[in-house]
């Protein structure tokens, strides 16, 4: 006689629907134990069949964790999370662990918000995009008594682990890309910082840092707020040039302004890159359909989800201290891709 559909089902209608102990029951829906792959297949297929869902809630009562895991992002729109997290979901995919995404709009109160009610459901570990957070936000994160790990940025204070790039490394490695190519007049388009982009800040310092040892400094900036698009990098690319005509480089805090600025050069029927050259960062797939490829640096994005993935369901080399509180930074190296959009040395 198939349940009353008014009642819950339990492990033990899965039992006698699969015609194995409500134990084995429980060991292949935790996927835990010894069982043979036939009996493994009868019980999912009576559990499909019945619409069986485990209560995780009570099984985390025991454990004190369920199997969840916190990923935090900044954004939903931005283009350069969506391979994270496609990196993250693909290492947890067989781990019986799952992926819980919050946004934090770059805002430390609403990130600071979003960590408290995340801990609250005891998850198994914690992926927070940046390493900077509100001292509120360090100490849950620090006393959460699981792993936790920070990715896209490297340079800084990890809590726990981290995984991702130096983005001081990479602003001064582009830096040294523009001046070899011959450029001298350049200008940088981007977020307003410090408070609204770490990552994109960093850039800008070792970006600096590599001009001035060249005894060059920034001849123009113009600063945005809001999202990363297309128009606001045809807005700030017009208003630069109409200021300063004669900058030879454009040097944008992302890939999405840095195509909107692209596009304007090319209407305007500047030679790019004779006259003017241009770069961003993230080396996203928009690049592909521009009509010139825009010059962008690989910022690692499917491996840093990967890897962090990797420390939290403790799937890391054997000499690493993947899976465990006190773990590893992970430095990824991004690849220059200079495109279309720079001058051959």
């Amino acid at each position: 006689m198939p349940p009353d559909p008014r009642r819950t089902l339990t492990l033990r209608d899965v039992s006698e629907a699969s015609g194995v102990s409500e134990m084995t029951v429980s060991r292949v829906l935790r996927n835990r134990g010894d069982v043979s792959e036939a009996t493994r297949e009868r019980v999912l297929d009576a559990a499909r069949k019945l619409g069986y869902v485990p209560n995780k809630i009570a099984g985390a009562l025991a454990s004190q964790r369920v199997n969840l895991v916190g990923v935090i992002i900044p954004s939903l729109s931005n283009m350069v999370f969506p391979e994270v997290m496609t990196g993250i979901s693909e290492v947890l995919e067989d781990t019986g662990l799952q992926p819980v995404v919050g946004v934090s709009n770059y805002q430390p109160d609403r990130e600071e918000q979003v960590i408290y009610e995340m801990l609250s459901w005891r998850p198994s570990g914690m992926i927070v995009a940046g390493i900077e957070h509100s001292d509120a936000s360090r100490a849950m994160l620090a006393q959460a008594g699981i792993p936790i790990v920070e990715i896209m940025d490297i340079d800084g204070d990890p809590v726990d682990s981290a995984v991702g790039i130096s983005h001081r490394r990479a602003g001064r490695k582009m830096a040294e890309a523009i001046v070899a190519a011959g450029y001298r007049r350049i200008a940088f388009l981007g977020t307003h910082m410090p408070t609204n982009d770490h990552r994109a800040r960093k850039r800008l310092e070792g970006f600096e840092e590599a001009l001035a040892k060249e005894g060059l400094t920034l001849v123009e900036r113009e600063y945005y707020s809001g999202g990363s698009a297309l128009l606001k990098g045809r807005e700030m690319t017009e208003a630069v040039l109409k200021r300063t005509p004669d900058v030879d480089f454009l040097y944008y805090s992302n890939d999405m302004i840095g195509a909107g600025g692209l596009l304007y050069c090319l209407e305007q029927g500047l030679d790019v890159p004779g006259k003017i050259g241009l770069a961003g960062f993230n080396g996203v797939e928009l690049l592909d359909g521009l009509p010139r490829r825009l010059a962008t640096m690989d910022a690692c994005r499917l491996e840093i989800g990967r890897c962090a993935a990797e420390i939290i369901a403790g799937k890391r080399p054997p000499d690493s201290m993947g899976g465990v509180i006190g773990g590893e930074v992970i430095e990824l190296t991004p690849t220059l891709q200079p495109g279309d959009t720079i001058r051959k040395p």
